[in-house]
């Protein structure tokens, strides 16, 4: 004689959720700790692992190890988590977003500097660089911004950043060793 189960009513699953998870919640918490490193972080890993966990808990077979599949959804949940924010482009705060708004806006600024520069030769052979080694060597180096602050500003890589920095340093040696060598013939 093969007997049915009779499925579990919803009331009767989040009351035997409850019962059975209850007991697991402060090692579940340190597990989210561990994981996370950030009390806040942990609390929300855990709500959504515990959201997870109560939405799939028909599935949860009686007699398996519920601490064991606990964890598992915590530790899946942490990773989905973990990749969502490493695909994420990152935060900045707005005041940030409206300093480096005017700053690339003040690009006539960079024309200022130069302008007020004394050596012709120096502000022809800025001039001389294409668009954009001009502004990686503006930011860099004229305006003292580190690499990852002009990667910013003009939302490059930072590589490229650094590569056009570095080719328009190198065209602007040549370019100023060749108006010396005329000055002095």
């Amino acid at each position: 004689m093969t007997t049915t189960q009779v499925p579990e009513s919803d009331t009767d699953l989040s009351s035997r959720f409850a019962n059975e998870v209850q007991p697991l919640i402060d090692v579940l918490a340190r597990g989210a700790r561990r994981l996370t490193r950030c009390d806040a972080d942990a609390e929300d890993l855990l709500q959504d692992a515990l959201l997870n966990a109560y939405a799939g808990f028909h599935t949860f077979q009686d007699g398996t190890n519920l601490k064991a599949w606990l964890f598992r959804i915590l530790h899946n949940r942490w990773i989905s988590t973990y990749r969502a924010r490493q695909s994420r482009p990152p935060e900045v705060p707005v005041d940030e977003i409206a300093e480096w708004d005017n700053v690339v806006r003040a690009a006539s600024a960079e024309s200022e500097v130069l302008d007020a520069m004394p050596a012709s030769d120096v502000r022809a052979a800025m001039n001389s660089l294409p668009e954009g080694f001009r502004t990686a060597v503006y930011f860099a180096d004229v305006q003292g911004y580190t690499y990852a602050e002009t990667a910013a500003i003009l939302n490059l890589p930072m590589g490229t950043v650094m590569s056009r920095a570095s080719r328009g340093r190198k065209r602007l040696r040549v370019a100023l060793a060749d108006s010396a060598e005329l000055r002095i013939a």
